[in-house]
């Protein structure tokens, strides 16, 4: 059961108060998601979760509690003797599990025999997953968003960073999704976050923004790799103004040399990728951009990929996607370098 606290319940909006939240649940279930800033002190480890769960079902509740909580207190000993062993007298935790339950209980109690004033969050994880859920739909429809738009290799997210980097507010979703948002935009060793993380950064980043300015991002479709945009944001999007970035062919062909030249570096896993597109131009086609990239042929594959597979629908989806595609601005970006990204970003903003 919970933990009875000496104060009203605590809430996800209430956890900036403390001096430091604690996740006491299982290493996989902190990997897959959890409250920003939360160090992980599980008070049982994975296979120690899934041994207490086989006895709940195979034996009982009475001997599951009575293996759990040696297990517990193991745990406990080895975070207070270690983490917890520097808090001063007046440190304040604040400490969560899956719903509210009996593992950050029974942290709780622990922390606060030691004399320390730590709280229990109410209804745990699950309460804060609600907060994320409702926050993105409540923050979403009031952004005002301005959309970078462009063929592939306008060095849109350079310019999204540009922008942040001139003081601008910026939604940087591949950032967040760990992903370019093409088919080789998987970043070589970088895992994408899950969904429900995905979600919580996004969040995060929108407590963040003042909703009386401007907020640039780029223009997705609802993927971004295998994480998938919330439907609201998708819609936010779609109604959004847009910016066109209008660099020539040859200077996003530059640009994109630079920007993906560590596909180089596994000749065989880059082959491999562009097999998902055999069905789109068949087999001949993807034989010659094979061939290509086993040679370290870079030039020639990313121009053929720009001229028959992303230039010829760019257009098209486009203007299927956003409302205002008709009405955009359109601005010219004769330079790709850092430089000529920095100016074009002066100019972006130049158009509020």
């Amino acid at each position: 059961m919970p933990v009875s606290s000496r104060h009203s319940p605590i809430r996800p909006d209430d956890r900036d108060g403390f001096d430091a939240i604690i996740d006491a649940r299982s290493p996989a279930e902190f990997a897959e998601d959890h409250i920003p800033g939360a160090i992980n002190l599980p008070v049982l480890q994975d296979d120690e979760r899934a041994r207490v769960g086989t006895i709940y079902v195979q034996h009982s509740a009475f001997e599951a509690r009575r293996v759990g909580g040696g297990l517990v207190a193991a745990n406990l000993a080895r975070h207070l003797a270690g983490p917890l062993a520097d808090k001063p007298a007046g440190w304040r935790p604040l400490v969560y599990c899956w719903r509210g339950g009996m593992r950050s209980g029974s942290m709780v109690q622990w922390l606060r025999l030691v004399g320390w004033d730590a709280q229990q969050l109410s209804g745990g994880y699950k309460a804060f997953r609600r907060h994320v859920i409702a926050q993105i739909e409540a923050l979403v429809p009031q952004l005002d968003l301005r959309v970078l738009v462009g063929a592939t290799g306008s060095a849109k997210t350079r310019v999204l960073q540009a922008l942040q980097d001139q003081g601008a507010q910026v939604l940087d979703l591949e950032g967040l999704a760990r992903h370019k948002g093409s088919l080789l935009g998987a970043l070589p060793g970088v895992a994408q976050p899950s969904q429900k993380h995905f979600e919580t950064q996004l969040a995060t980043a929108l407590e963040a923004f003042d909703l009386q300015q401007p907020v640039y991002v780029e223009g997705e479709s609802a993927r971004i790799g295998r994480v998938s945009l919330p439907v609201v944001l998708v819609q936010r999007l779609r109604a959004a103004r847009c910016i066109e970035l209008d660099a020539t062919p040859e200077e996003r062909l530059a640009f994109l040399l630079r920007d993906y030249a560590y596909l180089g570096d596994d000749p065989e896993a880059l082959a491999q990728r562009l097999s998902q597109l055999t069905e789109l131009h068949g087999r001949q086609v993807i034989a010659r951009w094979q061939d290509w990239a086993r040679a370290g042929q870079l030039p020639e594959l990313f121009d053929e990929l720009m001229r028959l597979h992303y230039d010829p629908h760019y257009g098209r989806s486009q203007a299927r996607n956003f409302v205002h595609w008709d009405g955009r601005p359109r601005v010219a970006a004769p330079d790709l370098s850092l430089a000529g990204v920095q100016a074009l970003a002066r100019t972006v903003r130049a158009l509020e």
